[in-house]
């Protein structure tokens, strides 16, 4: 069940607790930064993007708005505000945190190979200002934001905050899913948040928490049944506004990893439905902690060159006898276990079904599943 509070009251946290804007001292930063970005690295970025960089991808990023830095300004596109009482087109940020999620995305760097770099530095960024300079947000702002990115054939939405749903918020996310929109979220912060909050708690979104740079549970990521990958979100080095760059712990950037991953996916395999590209995601990761999903890692760490080129039995391979409910409404929660006998289904959106049914793609690993793939 989904938590609805008065739009008056709720708010949604943006997740990034431990962000910082770098000052602009000798020498460039431009020039250090990219050997900062060890997620890239950890990732095998580089080799995943001799296979796919996004291109093609459109990336909906609804946060606090998106400055175009000079590593960004080649993929950032006019997006919009839903702020109450402002204008604008996105691209602009008061508090940073918007344009290090699309950093993280899409960032392209320089071509001397300074600056920072996304996960999938061909895609387009459609920012939307549905927070505040505060980090902060209306759940309603939020809701709109994604009305937004789906008018405009967002494939990705990358959600880097979490907090309260509200009825139209609740609608929005499940017309992008429906929408065949592969839809990312931020699990939530510790201490903050002390569960998967919203949207992340909605069945189909993919839940991310994070690891911390030996691959290991991040102290800062919130746990919970709903998870189902997890990034690196450990001081993670991003573009940040006015030229700038920051650093930033908090699933919040794993989320926009995440997303990126998500855009490299559907860069390689155009004509795959976004369940698919959720299922890629969940079945090439790296397994840690308990075999099979757990609280604390879902399936396992995000491996980008095996999403790309592994061979994945499609959804519903597994279980053909599965009877999807009749309506959104009647789909289960996703933290109840008996509704995750199949991850997925092909032909729906990373969320939800076309028809108006659903196949949901999360699932506990069976005794006749394939071994887990090793931890690294």
């Amino acid at each position: 069940m989904t938590k609805t509070i008065a739009a008056t009251l709720a708010v949604l946290a943006i997740l990034t607790p431990g962000q910082q804007v770098l000052p602009q001292s000798a020498p460039e930063p431009g020039s250090r930064i990219r050997a900062d970005q060890w997620h890239l690295r950890y990732l095998n970025s580089g080799v995943a993007n001799s296979i796919a960089e996004g291109e093609g991808v459109l990336v909906a990023v609804p946060d606090t708005g998106v400055s175009p830095h000079p590593d960004l300004r080649n993929n950032l596109l006019a997006g919009t505000t839903t702020l109450p009482g402002a204008t604008g087109d996105g691209r602009d940020d008061k508090n940073s945190h918007g344009t290090g999620m699309a950093g993280l995305i899409a960032a392209h760097g320089q071509s001397d190979g300074t600056g920072a770099v996304g996960i999938a530095p061909l895609a387009k960024i459609l920012p939307i200002q549905s927070s505040g300079a505060n980090n902060t947000g209306r759940p309603d702002d939020l809701a709109a934001g994604i009305d937004f990115a789906v008018a405009h054939h967002a494939t990705v939405i990358s959600i880097s905050s979490s907090g309260a749903s509200t009825p139209a918020l609740v609608q929005a996310i499940r017309a992008a899913l429906s929408a065949d929109i592969v839809v990312v979220a931020a699990a939530g912060n510790r201490p903050e948040d002390g569960y998967v909050g919203y949207p992340a708690s909605e069945s189909g979104v993919i839940a991310v928490g994070g690891v911390d740079r030996t691959g290991e549970h991040a102290s800062v990521s919130v746990s919970g049944p709903e998870i189902d990958v997890v990034a690196p979100a450990v001081d993670i080095y991003s573009t940040s506004y006015n030229g700038k760059y920051s650093k930033g712990t908090g699933t919040s950037s794993a989320t926009a990893i995440v997303a990126g991953a998500a855009a490299l996916i559907r860069s390689k395999y155009p004509n795959l439905p976004a369940q698919e590209v959720a299922h890629r995601l969940t079945a090439t990761a790296v397994d840690k902690g308990p075999p099979g999903r757990d609280d604390q890692y879902g399936y396992g760490v995000i491996d980008l060159v095996a999403a790309l080129t592994a061979d994945v039995p499609p959804l519903g391979f597994e279980s053909s006898n599965v009877t999807p409910p009749a309506s959104a409404e009647a789909a289960p929660d996703k933290s109840d276990d008996s509704s995750a006998t199949v991850r997925g289904l092909a032909t729906l959106g990373v969320l939800v079904a076309a028809g108006g049914g659903y196949l949901f793609w999360r699932r506990r690993r069976r005794a006749d599943d394939p071994p887990p793939r090793v931890s690294r």
